[in-house]
């Protein structure tokens, strides 16, 4: 049999806005079947946002295909807002839009980042998660930052990160996440946006198992970059607002919840190590290592996968 591939090209039947608090309206939007079985999309980064290429992970004949973007992220407001925007107020803000869209429960589908909030998601309300999707395992833990801002991913992309450690001053170099926290923090709009650019432009050139010119290009787009790089290094430098091996050390939780594992061989994004890990540590769970592929989902035999984990799950309900 061939590779799946992802199904077509389709437009929400349903979009809006969720006010969660005075200052954060979160975008949501609804493909798919309206009477369908339920599924959530969460997004990477954060602050990735939501694409259309999200919606195609699904069969739409059978699916609720509910997609959002998280606080700060895509067309959410504020954008690239830091405040009130922490790893508890993402989760509350899942819960508040399933109660919205009056969803009992649903099946959770989250990559990288997204992989994070659903596992953490997972465990604070197991009762409303039907089965989970994880791509591109993040577990969270410092070892896993330090891998991918600081020392693991340079030595296999040593030219990029040279232009991503050389904006640091010298001085500051030991730890490039407090020094990309400072400059995104800054008062000085341009010093922001140089350091966003730089931070974006570092992560695209690990995505895909061969390096995709057009998404290190795209992703210096200001908006974007901005979004992106500030919540990534928010939460990288709070520690994801998660204590240290919060999620395998309450993988019991989980246990029963029917999930599917799917992580690139040669991802140098996140590590290949952490969804073993966690593979290990949910009993029954399928692990699928994609022995041609990185971190990006649309790496076809990431994407072939992914189908055939939402098709599995068609089955299951």
């Amino acid at each position: 049999m061939g590779r799946k591939s992802l199904f077509p090209e389709i437009e929400p039947y349903r979009a809006g806005n969720l006010q969660v608090s005075p200052l954060h309206s979160l975008y949501f939007e609804e493909v798919g079947n309206p009477a369908g079985r339920p599924v959530v999309f969460l997004h990477g980064g954060p602050g990735a946002g939501i694409n259309p290429k999200h919606r195609r992970f699904f069969d739409p004949d059978f699916y609720r295909i509910i997609l959002f973007d998280q606080r700060g992220a895509g067309k959410s407001r504020p954008r690239a807002e830091l405040k009130e925007n922490t790893t508890d107020h993402l989760i509350a803000d899942i819960e508040a839009l399933r109660r919205k869209l009056g969803v009992d429960s649903w099946l959770v589908f989250g990559g990288s980042w997204g992989s994070t909030l659903a596992l953490a998601y997972a465990i604070r309300h197991r009762d409303k998660v039907r089965g989970l999707v994880l791509r591109g395992i993040f577990l969270g833990t410092r070892s896993e930052v330090r891998w991918l801002f600081q020392e693991g991913s340079s030595k296999i992309f040593p030219e990029p990160f040279e232009a991503f450690r050389d904006l640091v001053p010298p001085q500051e170099r030991g730890n490039l996440v407090s020094a990309y926290y400072r400059m995104l923090t800054s008062s000085i709009p341009s010093e922001q946006l140089r350091a966003a650019v730089s931070w974006s432009r570092w992560e695209s050139s690990l995505t895909k198992l061969i390096p995709d010119t057009k998404m290190i290009l795209d992703s210096a787009e200001e908006g974007l970059a901005l979004s992106l790089a500030r919540l990534e290094c928010h939460y990288c430098a709070h520690e994801l607002f998660l204590p240290e091996g919060y999620i395998l050390n309450h993988a019991s939780a989980l246990a029963g919840v029917p999930t599917h594992i799917v992580h690139g061989r040669y991802d140098v994004v996140c590590v290949a190590e952490a969804a073993w890990k966690l593979h290990q540590s949910l009993p029954g769970s399928k692990m699928h290592f994609v022995p041609d592929a990185g971190h990006s989902a649309t790496e076809p035999g990431m994407a072939h996968e992914l189908v055939c984990a939402t098709e599995d799950f068609k089955r299951l309900w």
